[in-house]
């Protein structure tokens, strides 16, 4: 491999000094930053040197010759502050195992790496670069193997001239091999003609990291082109807060605050008329608002529009379709089913119940204990009972599983039952395919964002009956769009609310306190105890250290002491992911409580993060051509650093990633509360602190309370959880669903 070297600053010749040798380990990297402490073996040095600084790649094994300067450490002592850095070829031959057997190539580990050494001895590196296919005249190398090899060896060289290229311009390495990946060997031209593209092309890199690149590159920061990537980018943001769209004053408001910088602050005017431009070349809609709006244009993204729009003319066409039902014959057959099960049917639920055989869609929504499970399992009984072919789907795979168990019958994922096709990135099922059913029943239904929606409702058969299960009062969908609330607001779609909460489920202090807190009421809980009382507990801890030591106490004792195995049975959910008491920081504690290191146990650091094998993780984005999702849960299997890939369990299926991909993934000892929806867990902790201010609300307790099953606990702050129960954040997103639904309907009367 070609050697590289590392520009950096500059400094007075006379603090200068050179360094020579091998990398023994690597004691922390940032592949964030680049930054590094490193273990260094030199010549004729009996201890190890300890070096420091920013390096693009860096690998045990590797021989480097370092320009900086001795720096004494108050705590670690003498440290080599690395200014330069250039790295030459392994001089020995357990430098040589050690520099390929590291990880560095895909295909390559140490067992391998020693095999190769052997044979080829201090020419190795040199058969490599010229002749590889001699490699397989190394045992148990086949020619196979040889061309993956020589596959990862020049895509390695080229990684490195990217990850070069990005750090001389001041960006993290991190995704240098998704850049490699996505543009192969034209990443680097690509970057330097258009890095605004990468926000585009590749997850994880957005409008920022681009800008970073464009500004070191010479791009103005008045450019037509950056101003019309900002304005894209604060659409994107607002996504992310639930919005299909921003108004056009405020789209522009957002734009000048991100774009600006302390040289330059972009005009108003220009980025007004230049969404006006922008709508000229189809890079956004602009829509007339309505009331409300007084006269303010609405921008979109094309695909939001779109969708929006799209999602109300089907529903609207679903709605508009004749059904005959012989209401008598389904009301004995009512009768004869509240019989035979000896279970009994509130007016609300027979009420449901009869909708859903007359309707072409109804919502069924209502709190836990109010019985929207059994309602559910009844009107599938009946759909069954009257020859219709009945299919169910959740956003989720937790949600399916638990549909499947309620029902008794098998319930998919929307997107299996969509078929995703990974060659096209496209859902195989639509309006031109629909799913092979006569009767669709959609759980959780408060998670749907609007493309999920659209790609569903535009699947549904028009002959079809759709039941769309879902609690209101939980947080809305982590994407775009306020579905459920805007089917009920629209008040096309018949909707029952179950209300009456059942003997049974009064028993239940979770179930009483999710109603107390909807209903702006402090919830009533029982201290912590060996001998609990109740489902559900309080456990005092003012200080978010406290608090973290708390939760550490409660996993080691309290949950043996109760026979609950805290690795499989116990979920922390958190409001936030930054703060002493969010999930970034309890998911170290947490990995050290319940799964620390061990030899047999193989780990990775990415991005200042360890992956350990029996680590619970968490998809943190929809990834099709793995067929798994944002908020699918599932545990490191195994770890192969010659294949540099990692194995994750979702429940039954077993799922691979390259390394190159694992900013998909996230710790989740402790997730976010938002992340949980859909999900329900046998233990909840949920810790509540001041520091969580912000994201306090009634609906996100509520949902957090609720994703128990069997225990709660609350840890924290009475003044947090008073403050979250006042405080009711249903903050309007921007969405025109529900509007559109009423004109689709009125023009439908008026026709």
């Amino acid at each position: 491999m070609e050697p590289s070297s590392q520009p950096t600053a500059t400094l007075p010749s006379s603090t200068l000094e050179h360094l020579q040798g091998v990398v023994e380990r690597l004691t922390y990297h940032s592949e964030d930053s680049g930054y590094t402490v490193a273990r260094l073996k030199v010549a004729r040095e009996r201890d190890l040197v300890t070096i420091v600084g920013t390096f693009a790649t860096i690998q045990p094994g590797q021989t480097l010759q370092l320009t900086g300067m001795w720096r004494d450490h108050p705590q670690y002592g003498a440290q080599f502050q690395v200014m330069q850095y250039r790295e030459t070829k392994p001089a020995t031959l357990t430098g040589l195992e050690k520099y390929l057997g590291s990880g560095l190539i895909k295909g390559v580990g140490p067992v391998t790496a020693k095999r190769i050494v052997a044979h080829f001895g201090l020419d190795t590196l040199e058969i490599i670069e010229t002749q590889i296919e001699r490699l397989s005249e190394v045992p148990g190398i086949a020619q196979k193997r040889v061309r993956l090899i020589q596959a990862a060896w020049e895509a390695q060289k080229a990684i490195k001239q990217v990850m070069l290229f990005l750090q001389s311009h001041d960006v993290s390495t991190t995704y240098a091999v998704k850049i490699y990946k996505q543009y192969g060997q034209a990443a680097i031209e690509v970057v330097s003609r258009n890095p605004y593209q990468l926000a585009t092309d590749i997850y994880g890199i957005g409008f920022v990291t681009a800008d970073t690149i464009a500004r070191s590159l010479g791009i103005a920061p008045d450019s037509e082109f950056r101003y019309r990537s900002g304005l894209l980018h604060v659409l994107a943001l607002a996504a992310e807060e639930g919005h299909c769209f921003l108004p056009q004053r405020e789209l522009v408001e957002r734009a000048v605050k991100r774009l600006e910088l302390a040289e330059h602050r972009p005009d108003p005017g220009q980025l007004l008329a230049l969404t006006q431009q922008m709508a000229a070349d189809q890079e956004l809609i602009l829509e007339r608002g309505g009331d409300g709006w007084t006269g303010d244009c609405l921008c979109y993204a094309p695909s939001f529009f779109q969708s929006e729009q799209k999602l109300a003319e089907r529903l609207h066409q679903l709605v508009q379709q004749p059904l005959s039902v012989d209401l008598p014959r389904v009301r004995r057959w009512i009768e004869r089913f509240v019989a035979q099960t000896g279970l009994h049917l509130s007016e609300q639920q027979r009420q449901a119940v009869e909708l859903a055989a007359s309707q072409r869609i109804l919502i069924l929504t209502g709190g836990p204990g109010t019985g929207k499970t059994f309602t559910t399992r009844t009107i599938v009984a009946l759909w069954k009972a009257m020859g219709k072919t009945v299919v169910l789907a959740s956003p989720t795979g937790r949600a399916a599983q638990r549909l499947s168990e309620v029902t008794r019958q098998e319930a998919k994922t929307i997107h299996r039952l969509l078929e995703f096709d990974p060659k096209t990135m496209r859902f195989k099922r639509d309006q031109d395919n629909p799913i092979p059913a006569q009767a669709i029943c959609i759980d959780e239904t408060s998670m749907l964002d609007l493309f999920l929606a659209n790609s569903l409702l535009k699947a549904i058969p028009l002959e079809a009956q759709l039941l769309l299960v879902g609690d209101i009062d939980q947080l809305p969908s982590v994407g775009p769009g306020a579905i459920l609330h805007d089917f009920i607001a629209s008040q096309q779609i018949p909707v029952v609310r179950l209300s009456q909460v059942f003997r049974q489920a009064q028993a239940s202090a979770i179930v009483t306190n999710a109603h107390r807190i909807n209903q702006g009421l402090f919830p009533r809980l029982e201290s912590v105890s060996e001998t609990p009382q109740s489902d559900c507990l309080w456990l005092s801890a003012p200080e978010s250290h406290p608090g973290t030591q708390a939760i550490e106490d409660v996993m080691t004792h309290l949950m043996p002491q109760l026979g609950i195995d805290p690795v499989q049975a116990v979920q922390v959910l958190c409001p936030m992911t930054r703060g002493e008491v969010g999930t970034r920081q309890l998911n170290r504690v947490l990995q050290a409580l319940l799964n620390p290191p061990h030899p047999t146990k193989a780990e990775l650091v990415r991005s200042g993060v360890t992956l350990r094998v029996g680590d619970r993780v968490i998809q943190n984005v929809n990834d099709y051509d793995r067929e798994v999702f944002n908020g699918d849960m599932g545990r490191i299997g195994k770890i192969d650093v010659e294949e540099q890939d990692v194995t994750v369990q979702f429940g039954d299926r077993w799922v691979v990633y390259d390394w190159a991909d694992l900013n998909e993934l996230g710790l989740a000892g402790a997730v976010t509360i938002h992340k949980s929806q859909g999900s329900e867990y046998p233990v909840v902790i949920l810790p509540l602190y001041m520091q969580h201010y912000l994201m306090l609300s009634r609906n996100l307790l509520y949902t957090g309370l609720t994703r128990a099953k069997q225990l709660a606990i609350l840890v924290g702050s009475q003044k947090a959880i008073g403050i979250a129960v006042k405080q009711v954040k249903d903050r309007q997103r921007y969405t025109l669903l529900s509007q559109r639904l009423e004109r689709f309907c009125g023009l439908s009367a008026m026709s």
